[in-house]
């Protein structure tokens, strides 16, 4: 199955291309142009060089969020308009699982922290078992004091990655929690993390109209306007 991938949930933007699990290409932008400009253009040239046509595509995957409200809308956009015009399904992944993806290790917690402002970050956590990450809660906004709590529950080593880990290692390691960071090239979310967690998750993908982004909280504008 070659399976197409859009990330576009934090600053940076990627698109990849696999085949069975194999990463056949990935292209990496994080020029600061918006992502409008270069998800698409990517995908063009990325189709062009491993001399693959869009019509060799059986299903589009995309970072559905957390992450930047903009950023996220844009390739949930992108994946739909890709899928829908070729007739094939899309499946839309948690931002934070297709990171974990990215990070195998046992007998530790993998913790994907983004930061999402208003002294929060998005968060999950994830434990390996038998070649996957599994869940050992849902995506969630959370305080890094809430988290630190948490963490203290599970009694247990975490890795921190996202563009949150930074920070989020200077608190937690102040309250003894006990982490590291992932090396930066590791660090933030790629399409092709969220290839990997497509095909884990084929059997949740839908038609293009029936996708829809997940941002956890309303958009600053959202609360505005409600208040």
């Amino acid at each position: 199955m070659l399976i197409l991938a859009f990330e576009s949930s934090g600053k940076a933007a990627s698109v990849a291309i696999c085949k069975d699990g194999l990463l056949l290409g990935q292209y990496y932008q994080n020029s600061g142009l918006t992502h409008s400009r270069t998800l698409l253009a990517m995908v063009e040239s990325l189709l062009k060089n491993l001399e693959i046509t869009s019509s060799d595509i059986n299903l589009v995957a995309v970072s559905r969020g957390p992450g930047s409200f903009t950023g996220v809308r844009i390739g949930v956009s992108a994946a739909k308009g890709f899928a829908w015009g070729l007739d094939i399904p899309v499946c839309g992944v948690s931002t934070l699982e297709a990171m974990a993806y990215q990070i195998p290790g046992q007998n530790i917690i993998i913790c994907p922290v983004m930061d999402a402002r208003r002294n929060q970050v998005y968060n999950a956590l994830f434990e390996w078992k038998e070649g996957s990450p599994v869940r050992l809660c849902e995506d969630r906004a959370i305080s890094l004091m809430d988290l630190t709590v948490d963490l203290k529950k599970r009694n247990a080593p975490c890795l921190l990655l996202g563009d949150g880990a930074e920070i989020s290692y200077k608190f937690l390691t102040e309250q003894s929690i006990s982490c590291n960071q992932v090396s930066e090239l590791l660090r933030f979310q790629t399409a092709y993390g969220v290839c990997i967690a497509a095909e884990n998750s084929a059997d949740a993908a839908v038609t293009a109209s029936l996708l829809e982004p997940s941002y956890l909280r309303p958009s600053q504008a959202e609360q505005t306007i409600k208040n």
